[in-house]
C-alpha cells in the first residue's frame, strides 16, 4: 500500500495504458474531457446494472465531453476470467459499450497498474487506498484530477448529477 504514495504523475493525462489488444493509448488524448474510470468484471453481481447504466450515461453525455475508461480486473473472486479481448467483446456485444475497454489490470497490490496507484493516492475510500471490489468508480475532471471516488454499490446513474456538474451541463 505504501507504493501508492510514490506516484509522481500529477494528472491522469500523464499515463499511457494498453487497450484490450495491447496497443499503447496515451491518456493525454482525453485532456479537456470528464472521465469516469471503472474497474469492470463480466461475472459479478454488479455487472448487469453497471454496464447497462454506463452505456446509458455514455450515450447521454459523450457529445458533452464524457469519456468512460473501463479496466477489466480479475482480482475479486476471479470474476473477469477471460482475456482482455474477451472482456471487450462481452461489454461491446452484450451491453453495446462504445467507450474504451482496456487491457486487464490489477488494481491492488505491489503490481497494481500505475494509473490505479495514482487514482487511489488521489482519492482514498472505505478501505483506505485499496479498491474494495469490482465497479469502483473514479470521476476525473477535465484537467485530469480525480475529484470523487464511488464504491461498487453506487450505480452509475446515482452519480449522474456529479457528472453533469463536472461537465458543466444542466
Amino acid at each position: 500500500m505504501g507504493a501508492s504514495q510514490s506516484v509522481s504523475e500529477k494528472s491522469i493525462h500523464d499515463f499511457t495504458v494498453k487497450d484490450a489488444r495491447g496497443k499503447d493509448v496515451d491518456l493525454s488524448i482525453y485532456k479537456g474531457k470528464v472521465l469516469l474510470v471503472v474497474n469492470v468484471a463480466s461475472k459479478c453481481g454488479f455487472t448487469d446494472a453497471n454496464y447497462t447504466q454506463l452505456t446509458e450515461l455514455y450515450n447521454r453525455y459523450k457529445d458533452k465531453g464524457l469519456e468512460i475508461l473501463a479496466f477489466p480486473c480479475n482480482q475479486f473472486l476471479k470474476q473477469e476470467p477471460g482475456t482482455s479481448q474477451e472482456a471487450e467483446e462481452f461489454a461491446c456485444t452484450r451491453y453495446k459499450a462504445e467507450y474504451p475497454i482496456f487491457q486487464k489490470i490489477r488494481v491492488n497490490g505491489s503490481d497494481a497498474a500505475p494509473i490505479y496507484k495514482f487514482l487511489k493516492a488521489s482519492k482514498t475510500g472505505f478501505l483506505g487506498s485499496r479498491i474494495k471490489w469490482n465497479f469502483t468508480k473514479f470521476l476525473v475532471d477535465k484537467n485530469g484530477s480525480a475529484i470523487v471516488r464511488y464504491g461498487s454499490t453506487t450505480t452509475p446513474l446515482a452519480i449522474e448529477a456529479d457528472i453533469k456538474k463536472a461537465l458543466g451541463v444542466e
